[in-house]
């Protein structure tokens, strides 16, 4: 007698399922870091806004401090937001901000700025924020101060994603993607590819 086996399609609907329930995961650890502090995080309330058990997140993770680790990565959200050519960046950083807010309801940088709220995590957060963002983008830079630069460009996004996703400025959550990036990239790119002197 042969053993039954998984046919492929349930076992691959299987393992899409497990990585949009991970996701929501990771989502709802996201959201929740954005707002308090990480000693304030429980289990519970993560798996609550995410609509899942907790056993479940021990079961994808291990443990919260796993979890975390993993919600303190920004490499995955650096990828995304620094994916196009040098010389059409700054739009599309932009435009990547403002879509990941409308979208996801989640800045990809803005948990940066709750750093000072998570005590030895937020040390961690801040030193994958500077790798994995900013240095990853000042080594595409050419010219002068290319880390200064990055700094700048990248502070420059995140004041659009406090203006946006904090402070919820009515005129800014009223106008197009287009609109704002029309406006606002420029400023981001003036910090990418200088002007010559």
């Amino acid at each position: 007698m042969s053993a039954v086996s998984t046919p492929p399609t349930a076992a691959a609907s299987a393992r899409r399922d497990a990585e949009a329930t991970k996701a929501a995961i990771l989502r709802s650890a996201r959201y929740l870091l954005a707002r308090h502090a990480h000693a304030d995080i429980t289990l519970k309330a993560v798996a609550e806004r995410a609509g899942v058990s907790p056993p479940l997140i021990l079961k994808y993770f291990g443990n919260k401090d796993a979890l975390f680790a993993r919600v303190m990565s920004f490499e995955a959200d650096a990828e995304a937001l620094l994916d196009a050519p040098l010389d059409e960046l700054g739009r599309h950083m932009v435009r990547h901000v403002l879509a990941s807010q409308r979208e996801r309801g989640a800045d990809p940088l803005l948990r940066i700025a709750f750093a000072p709220l998570h005590g030895e995590q937020g040390d961690i957060l801040r030193a994958n924020f500077r790798a994995q963002v900013t240095e990853r983008l000042a080594g595409r830079l050419t010219g002068p101060d290319p880390g200064l630069r990055a700094e700048l460009a990248v502070g420059t996004l995140l004041g659009l994603g406090v203006m946006y996703g904090i402070a919820r400025g009515s005129h800014l959550r009223g106008s197009t993607v287009d609109a704002i990036a029309d406006r606002y990239a420029p400023v981001v790119q003036a910090q990418l590819t200088p002007a010559a002197d």
